[in-house]
């Protein structure tokens, strides 16, 4: 028997039914015959988790406020680096939210474990549920690839480190263009980099912020949404939603049916 985008899904959802998974919520239907690529935010696919086990050990019961007020500050500085034109990849970035955060903190951040803390993005790997879905996505013929503000060199050795070669495509950091999401340059990239229109892209998306990025520019979007946050308050909403990779595999794998 023929494999095809159906069956395909029909098996997935099959197995997260036996494994407990959520399926996702019903999103509308997309304007093309299914999709033919799909874009990743970093996180959906890297787990980012061990950093702040990281931050815990050298912070002992201050390691969730490091982690909250530098991801604040992260996003804080891509955004008015990129509105004031003077971009710095991110790397740079992590590093100075980092030194900012803990100083916010009263925290004495030494270099060591400010070099420690910054370069754990490169010792990230996937989530557990990443590679049944990407396998599932790949012999339907789908076409990935990573759009972050993370490095290459971050989003490469999370690959490396996953063992996830030959699943996706050159990663689209945001240092192409030099401008982090939600610019338009940013999510611009997926579309030459596919030669798809934008209704034949699915984006997904770990953040609402990216969300809502991704919908004003004109992607079909899914929110992997693993922790389960209320959406943000900006008049949108994304086509469908889930809490694993299974759920977004068995959306773009039924998206044709």
């Amino acid at each position: 028997m023929a494999i095809t985008r159906r069956s395909l899904a029909a098996g997935l959802a099959a197995a997260c039914a036996l494994s407990g998974a959520a399926a996702p919520l019903p999103g509308r239907a997309s304007s093309v015959d299914g999709f033919k690529a799909v874009a990743f935010d970093g996180f959906p696919i890297i787990d980012p988790r061990p950093v702040a086990t990281l931050a815990e050990q050298f912070f002992p019961g201050r390691g969730a406020d490091l982690i909250n007020s530098w991801r604040t500050r992260q996003f804080e500085y891509c955004w008015l680096r990129t509105l004031s034109g003077r971009y710095a990849d991110f790397h740079d970035v992590t590093r100075d939210a980092l030194v900012f955060a803990a100083k916010s903190l009263s925290l004495e951040l030494s270099t060591s474990a400010q070099g420690r803390l910054v370069n754990a993005y490169l010792e990230l790997s996937a989530w557990p549920d990443v590679r049944p879905a990407l396998q599932a996505l790949k012999t339907a013929g789908i076409r990935m690839t990573f759009l972050s503000n993370l490095t290459a060199e971050m989003l490469d050795a999370a690959i490396g480190n996953s063992a996830l070669d030959g699943f996706f495509e050159a990663p689209l950091s945001t240092d192409r263009v030099r401008a982090y999401k939600p610019d338009p340059r940013a999510y611009g990239m997926a579309l030459t980099a596919f030669d798809c229109t934008r209704e034949e892209i699915l984006f997904v998306a770990s953040a609402g912020w990216d969300v809502a990025g991704a919908k004003w520019f004109g992607y079909p979007t899914f929110w992997l949404n693993r922790t389960e946050l209320p959406s943000e308050e900006l008049g949108v909403t994304p086509d469908a939603q889930g809490r694993s990779m299974s759920d977004v595999a068995t959306f773009v794998l039924g998206s044709a049916t």
